[in-house]
């Protein structure tokens, strides 16, 4: 009984151990991955974008329905969704994020006011192009979105190309984010949501 007692006691102690040893594991690799996440996110935008049929500006941060209008100003897409827009928020809101005239806005920007996070946006977006037939779109959001917005989007739309427009906010700072608790939480966060969209999308972006 004793002998028994003793290898079930050293079982556990073992198993206890590799289990700690697991969880350093994965901690160590969550810590590895994030770092170059954060090092591999766009500090500027696209010095050059490549014309598309369509621009899809996702909303939440500041910056990315300037930075879409002006991509449609510029004939990089013959029109503009923006994505994510609440119910309540009028036209006239919007177009005053943007800079100079706004005459594209009666013409060429539909707005889609059903998504409320990014797979909504993205299912939001998959109708759109559909409806269009779209092969192609620029997407537009904020850096730190645009790996996890790509993806959704990706899942949703595997055959439509996908260019990123990352906007770079100046609030935001990427180089030595460990200083700026604001940022390093954002970045955590995103990461983690970024982390657990992958694992979601993967089967099916190799289905």
């Amino acid at each position: 009984m004793a002998a028994r007692n003793t290898l079930l006691y050293e079982l556990k102690r073992r198993f206890m151990r590799g289990l700690a040893a697991l969880a350093g594991l994965l901690a160590a690799a969550y810590v590895l991955g994030f770092i170059v996440f954060a090092a591999e996110l766009d500090r500027r935008p696209p010095a050059d974008v490549p014309v598309a049929d369509a621009i899809v500006a996702l909303t939440g941060g500041e910056g990315r329905i300037a930075e879409a209008y002006k991509l449609l100003e510029d004939g990089k897409g013959a029109r503009l969704l923006i994505t994510g827009v609440h119910p309540e928020v009028k036209l006239a809101s919007l177009k005053r994020m943007v800079h100079g005239p706004v005459a594209k806005f009666d013409c060429c920007v539909d707005l889609g006011r059903e998504a409320e996070d990014t797979i909504g946006n993205a299912s939001e977006t998959a109708g759109w192009v559909r409806q269009h037939n779209y092969r192609s779109i620029i997407l537009v959001t904020s850096t730190y979105h645009m790996p996890r917005a790509a993806l959704e989007l990706r899942r949703t739309m595997p055959g439509v190309s996908i260019t990123p427009f990352p906007v770079v906010q100046d609030t935001l700072h990427l180089d030595g984010w460990w200083d700026f608790p604001g940022t390093t939480r954002l970045l955590i966060s995103e990461y983690s949501k970024y982390l657990l969209t992958l694992a979601h999308a993967r089967p099916l972006l190799h289905a």
